[in-house]
Protein backbone atom coordinates (compact mmCIF):
# COMPACT_ATOMS: atom_id res chain seq x y z
CA UNK A 1 0.00 0.00 0.00
CA UNK A 2 1.35 3.60 -1.07
CA UNK A 3 -0.87 5.78 1.27
CA UNK A 4 0.69 5.14 4.85
CA UNK A 5 3.85 6.71 6.00
CA UNK A 6 4.96 6.85 2.39
CA UNK A 7 2.27 9.17 1.06
CA UNK A 8 -0.14 11.23 3.28
CA UNK A 9 -2.97 14.20 2.62
CA UNK A 10 0.29 16.33 3.52
CA UNK A 11 2.36 15.35 0.30
CA UNK A 12 -0.45 15.91 -2.02
CA UNK A 13 -0.29 19.65 -3.79
CA UNK A 14 -3.33 20.37 -6.00
CA UNK A 15 -4.04 23.11 -8.48
CA UNK A 16 0.77 23.99 -8.61
CA UNK A 17 1.78 26.14 -11.42
CA UNK A 18 4.78 25.81 -12.98
CA UNK A 19 6.74 27.14 -15.94
CA UNK A 20 9.18 24.96 -16.23
CA UNK A 21 10.46 21.13 -15.61
CA UNK A 22 12.93 22.61 -13.38
CA UNK A 23 10.17 24.28 -10.93
CA UNK A 24 7.87 21.08 -11.16
CA UNK A 25 10.69 19.00 -9.96
CA UNK A 26 11.33 21.23 -7.51
CA UNK A 27 8.02 21.42 -6.15
CA UNK A 28 7.76 17.90 -5.58
CA UNK A 29 11.28 17.82 -4.17
CA UNK A 30 10.23 20.23 -1.66
CA UNK A 31 7.45 18.52 -0.32
CA UNK A 32 9.77 15.93 0.38
CA UNK A 33 11.91 18.29 2.07
CA UNK A 34 9.50 19.38 4.14
CA UNK A 35 7.88 16.00 5.32
CA UNK A 36 11.04 15.25 6.53
CA UNK A 37 12.05 12.37 3.83
CA UNK A 38 15.23 13.76 2.59
CA UNK A 39 18.01 16.02 3.33
CA UNK A 40 16.87 19.51 0.96
CA UNK A 41 20.48 19.05 -1.19
CA UNK A 42 18.15 15.62 -2.76
CA UNK A 43 16.38 18.11 -4.76
CA UNK A 44 19.67 19.05 -6.45
CA UNK A 45 19.89 15.10 -7.33
CA UNK A 46 16.37 15.29 -8.67
CA UNK A 47 17.52 17.96 -11.43
CA UNK A 48 20.59 16.21 -11.85
CA UNK A 49 19.34 12.94 -12.29
CA UNK A 50 16.50 14.67 -15.12
CA UNK A 51 19.66 16.10 -17.10
CA UNK A 52 21.04 12.55 -17.32
CA UNK A 53 17.36 11.24 -18.82
CA UNK A 54 14.08 12.16 -18.66
CA UNK A 55 11.63 11.51 -15.98
CA UNK A 56 8.35 11.16 -18.16
CA UNK A 57 7.22 8.43 -18.67
CA UNK A 58 3.70 8.79 -20.35
CA UNK A 59 0.45 9.31 -20.03
CA UNK A 60 0.96 12.85 -18.49
CA UNK A 61 3.23 11.54 -15.82
CA UNK A 62 7.01 12.24 -15.13
CA UNK A 63 8.95 10.75 -12.10
CA UNK A 64 11.58 12.58 -10.46
CA UNK A 65 13.95 11.43 -8.65
CA UNK A 66 17.29 11.15 -7.05
CA UNK A 67 20.18 9.55 -8.54
CA UNK A 68 21.85 6.93 -7.54
CA UNK A 69 24.88 8.84 -5.94
CA UNK A 70 22.22 10.68 -3.79
CA UNK A 71 20.76 7.55 -1.98
CA UNK A 72 22.65 8.65 1.57
CA UNK A 73 20.14 11.85 1.26
CA UNK A 74 16.89 9.77 2.03
CA UNK A 75 16.14 9.71 5.55
CA UNK A 76 12.89 7.20 4.79
CA UNK A 77 10.62 6.16 1.57
CA UNK A 78 8.22 8.78 0.92
CA UNK A 79 6.44 10.27 -2.14
CA UNK A 80 4.58 13.38 -3.04
CA UNK A 81 2.60 14.10 -5.91
CA UNK A 82 2.35 17.61 -7.80
CA UNK A 83 -1.09 18.25 -9.69
CA UNK A 84 -0.08 20.82 -12.64
CA UNK A 85 -3.45 21.27 -14.24
CA UNK A 86 -2.20 23.85 -17.04
CA UNK A 87 0.59 20.61 -17.72
CA UNK A 88 4.65 21.72 -17.97
CA UNK A 89 6.74 20.34 -20.77
CA UNK A 90 9.16 17.54 -19.76
CA UNK A 91 11.12 17.97 -23.28
CA UNK A 92 10.03 16.58 -26.84
CA UNK A 93 6.75 18.26 -26.34
CA UNK A 94 5.98 15.47 -23.45
CA UNK A 95 3.15 17.56 -21.09
CA UNK A 96 2.91 16.35 -17.51
CA UNK A 97 0.12 17.27 -14.93
CA UNK A 98 1.13 15.03 -12.53
CA UNK A 99 4.23 15.35 -11.34
CA UNK A 100 5.20 12.70 -8.60
CA UNK A 101 8.57 12.83 -6.34
CA UNK A 102 10.28 9.62 -4.83
CA UNK A 103 12.54 8.98 -2.30
CA UNK A 104 13.41 5.16 -1.58
CA UNK A 105 15.26 4.39 1.47
CA UNK A 106 16.67 0.72 0.92
CA UNK A 107 16.06 0.06 -2.56
CA UNK A 108 12.15 0.29 -1.70
CA UNK A 109 12.02 3.06 -4.51
CA UNK A 110 11.68 -0.31 -7.24
CA UNK A 111 8.66 -1.34 -5.32
CA UNK A 112 7.50 1.93 -4.62
CA UNK A 113 8.09 2.72 -8.85
CA UNK A 114 5.83 -0.35 -9.52
CA UNK A 115 3.04 0.27 -7.23
CA UNK A 116 2.83 3.55 -9.04
CA UNK A 117 3.48 2.34 -13.17
CA UNK A 118 0.35 0.54 -11.87
CA UNK A 119 -1.82 3.37 -11.30
CA UNK A 120 -0.43 5.32 -14.20
CA UNK A 121 -0.54 3.25 -16.71
CA UNK A 122 -4.18 3.49 -17.17
CA UNK A 123 -4.88 6.88 -18.71
CA UNK A 124 -8.30 7.27 -16.89
CA UNK A 125 -6.63 7.34 -13.52
CA UNK A 126 -3.97 9.77 -14.61
CA UNK A 127 -6.61 12.09 -15.67
CA UNK A 128 -8.74 11.17 -12.47
CA UNK A 129 -5.69 12.47 -10.37
CA UNK A 130 -5.41 15.07 -12.58
CA UNK A 131 -9.07 16.21 -12.21
CA UNK A 132 -8.85 15.43 -7.99
CA UNK A 133 -10.84 17.99 -5.98
CA UNK A 134 -8.98 17.04 -3.05
CA UNK A 135 -6.21 14.73 -1.55
CA UNK A 136 -8.45 12.28 -0.45
CA UNK A 137 -9.54 11.77 -3.83
CA UNK A 138 -5.83 10.96 -4.82
CA UNK A 139 -5.51 9.16 -2.10
CA UNK A 140 -8.58 7.08 -2.26
CA UNK A 141 -8.05 6.11 -6.21
CA UNK A 142 -4.34 5.12 -5.45
CA UNK A 143 -5.90 2.81 -2.35
CA UNK A 144 -8.35 1.45 -4.67
CA UNK A 145 -6.06 0.15 -7.49
CA UNK A 146 -3.05 -0.98 -5.03
CA UNK A 147 -5.50 -1.97 -2.17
Amino acid sequence: MLTDSILNKANIVLNAQAKTKEEAIRLAGEVLVKQGYVAPSYIDAMLEREELTTTYIGNHVAIPHGTEAAKSLVKQSGISIVQIPDGVDFGNGNIATIVIGIAGKDGEHLDILSKLALVCAEADNVEAMANAKTEEDILALLDEVNG
